[in-house]
């Protein structure tokens, strides 16, 4: 019997509400008796939101249900949302679901580059008369505690991991941050020294928050509806991804070229840099160079070579770790290390096939299929490769594909892009050349063009390479 069974769920979520009450009601002992002032709250609650927004990353991980995702946002390591399949640690653990990862990549992305430096710059502007003390450590391992034994007892106990969706566990870390930032701009109003009924209030007004989000993740629906419009939450959560394989044998199945896969992932590393983390990553690094200061150099191409890495990392996993079975009348793209089908499509004269004009493939002589139309996957479009031989693959997995070659190779346009790349990133590198323009004053123009020039050289190097 599991503990889902053998516990009763209103005991979980009473002895969560009691311990949830008592850790946000402890802070009242310091203001009633040991004198904390407005600044011991602010750091309280900025270690509880920060705890919370690293706890709910972890929680992420585990999320059974799948997440639609939220419109206009390009996530870190975007493509493992298309993953299929969970991976133990622990036999006596939840599986990982890597489709998750770029949830957990987007909150922990948010705070390293807007509330964290935020934060230093306003503690350091502000340069507060604070003290650690026993008592507030105390009052700060409690709010932890709170949380970390909601996470062991309810989250993974009770398995409420099974009815939730990564995007749903995104609502508590952006209430509290929204909390917090209201927290510290009272503060900078004048508030540090509040009387006694003000830090009261605070501390009455948070608990009253903490209580009504634990009342809708674990009783029932909202209330008020007010603090759901912090974060989007409609329909952020659909049934598991996950899919059945087909009944019948594996009749033949070819594997892809990792070499390719390798090299197509450079061309990905542009999307690590497509959202708040690497663009601010991008500036740092930046702001670095003009600086010259070499321990901020070395720690900005730290940060930029570990995006490069993960980019690279999370290509391979999404394309180079699947097998492509034939099973019948079907074809199956098999993850071998998740072991877990990817997607599932149906093979018949009607089947619509493609060649993909990829850079990797025309350097390096492999090929690559797409099939659109696919109902198993959310874009509908999925793709076959890049494998070493496309015409013994679709020999061998019978595919109905008459015509295998890719477009001819055109100099003209290769000629035609180069040249207007050039043209380009001229403009920036003249600045150094410039008598009338500082180095300084260069290096800082040409971080802020460099952003608006990426997009047209990427395409334009792009052109040139696909028709090379």
């Amino acid at each position: 019997m599991s503990l889902r069974d053998g516990l009763s769920s209103t005991t979980f979520v009473l002895g969560g509400a009691v311990v949830l009450l008592g850790a946000n009601l402890l802070p009242l002992v310091g203001i009633v008796w040991l004198g904390w002032s407005l600044w011991s709250l602010l750091v309280v609650y900025w270690i509880e939101a920060f705890s919370t927004v690293v706890l709910a990353a972890v929680k992420t991980l585990f999320a059974e249900r799948g997440s639609p995702g939220i419109s206009g946002q390009i996530e870190p390591l975007h493509e493992l949302r298309e993953k299929r399949g969970g991976w133990r640690v622990q036999e006596s653990w939840p599986p990982v679901y890597p489709r998750n990862i770029p949830f957990a990549l987007s909150m922990l992305g948010v705070w390293s580059v807007a509330v964290l430096p935020l934060s230093v710059l306003y503690w350091l502007a502000a340069d507060p008369p604070l003290v650690l003390s026993l008592d507030l450590l105390v009052g700060l391992g409690a709010l932890v505690f709170a949380q970390v034994t909601d996470f062991v007892f309810e989250y993974i106990g009770t398995e409420e991991y099974t009815e939730v969706s990564a995007q749903e566990i995104m609502r508590t870390p952006a209430q509290l941050t929204v909390v917090l930032l209201s927290l510290g701009v009272f503060a900078a109003g004048g508030g540090q020294a509040g009387g006694l009924v003000i830090l009261i209030g605070v501390v009455l007004l948070k608990t009253t928050a903490s209580l009504y989000r634990f009342y809708v993740e674990h009783v029932g629906t909202p209330i008020l509806g007010l603090g759901d419009r912090l974060v989007d939450d409609e329909d952020s959560s659909e049934p598991p991804p996950e899919l059945e394989l087909p009944g019948t044998d594996v009749q033949a199945r070819v594997t892809v070229s990792a070499t390719s896969v390798l090299l197509g992932s450079v061309w990905s590393i542009a999307f690590g840099f497509a959202n708040q983390f690497g663009l601010g990553a991008l500036v740092f690094l930046g702001l670095a160079v003009v600086s010259r200061e070499p321990v901020w150099v070395a720690l900005g191409l730290l940060v930029v070579c570990a995006i490069v890495a993960a980019r690279i990392l999370s290509y391979f996993f999404r394309y180079g770790t699947v097998e492509y079975q034939r099973r019948g009348e079907t074809l199956v793209a098999y993850d071998t290390l998740l072991e877990a089908p990817q997607w599932v499509v149906t093979v018949d004269p009607f089947t619509e096939f493609s060649v993909k004009n990829t850079i990797a493939d025309r350097l390096l002589g492999t090929g690559t299929l797409t099939i659109s139309d696919v109902e198993s996957v959310d874009r509908g479009e999925v793709q076959v490769g890049p494998v070493a031989d496309i015409d013994r693959v679709v020999d061998t997995l019978e595919l109905p594909v008459e015509e295998t070659d890719r477009p001819e190779r055109n100099p003209a346009v290769v000629g035609a892009a180069g040249a207007l790349m050039l043209c380009f990133v001229a403009v920036p590198i003249g600045l150094f050349f410039s008598s009338r323009v500082s180095d300084a004053m260069a290096g800082t123009l040409a971080v802020l063009f460099g952003l608006f020039l990426l997009l047209p050289v990427g395409v334009l190097l792009w052109a040139a390479l696909s028709r090379i």
